[in-house]
């Protein structure tokens, strides 16, 4: 599984605790019980779910193990909360501008939709002030580094506009195309190598650093 790769209810979560960190935040971050209703409501939601507390435990507890969310036990409240760190923190290399963020945030929560559906729709995540900014966002999401982390969809009969799904989902309604699909592969691998290329340079680096500090013993030492 790669980094950011996710399965629909933990997307809903991340979804959720970016809506409202954008929209709320004088309550974020979340608590579960609120997380858990922020994930059922009826509104703003496709589709809508009817998720335990215990699903919404169990998927957070895989994105804290993972990195993607963080548990946070404040010292005057028994209540834990949660938020996210999929994107735009210091510790993840998934970096959006805020139009980018909507439309992952506004895909997360509501499934494919068209560039007009994402306008008019992201109003509190985004003011977008022409559908030509709604695709421009959608390209630059298709072109990433990394991606791409949006793809459009064929076109349904007797529809005037295309529709663009997220590209994180393991469980999506519409897979993925072999191209498109071969095409994140193909970028996750790189990016896997990188890092552990990197990884490799930070291990000489520390063991260079211990036999340094061996030789200096044993000088002291006199051996």
């Amino acid at each position: 599984m790669s980094y950011h790769e996710v399965n629909f209810i933990e997307m809903r979560i991340i979804g959720c605790l970016m809506e409202k960190e954008i929209t709320t935040p004088d309550q974020y971050p979340l608590s579960l019980n609120a997380l858990v209703n922020a994930c059922n409501q009826k509104s703003n939601r496709d589709p809508v779910t009817q998720l335990s507390e215990l699903d919404v435990q169990d998927a957070l507890d895989a994105l804290v193990a993972r990195g993607l969310v963080t548990e946070i036990n404040a010292s005057h409240s028994r209540v834990s909360k949660y938020q996210h760190r999929f994107c735009n923190t210091e510790f993840s290399d998934l970096q959006l501008s805020p139009a980018e963020t909507a439309i992952i945030c506004l895909m997360f929560v509501r499934g494919a939709q068209t560039p007009g559906e994402i306008r008019s729709r992201s109003g509190r995540l985004h003011t977008f002030q022409s559908r030509d900014e709604v695709e421009q966002a959608l390209l630059s999401l298709q072109a990433k580094t990394g991606g791409p982390y949006v793809c459009q969809l064929a076109k349904e009969p007797g529809k005037r506009e295309q529709r663009y799904q997220e590209c994180f989902c393991s469980e999506s309604e519409y897979p993925l195309s072999g191209d498109v699909a071969g095409s994140i592969a193909s970028s996750k691998n790189d990016e896997n190598t990188l890092q552990l290329e990197a990884r490799i340079v930070e291990l000489e680096v520390q063991i260079q650093e211990l036999n340094e500090y061996i030789q200096q013993l044993e000088n002291a030492s006199g051996l």
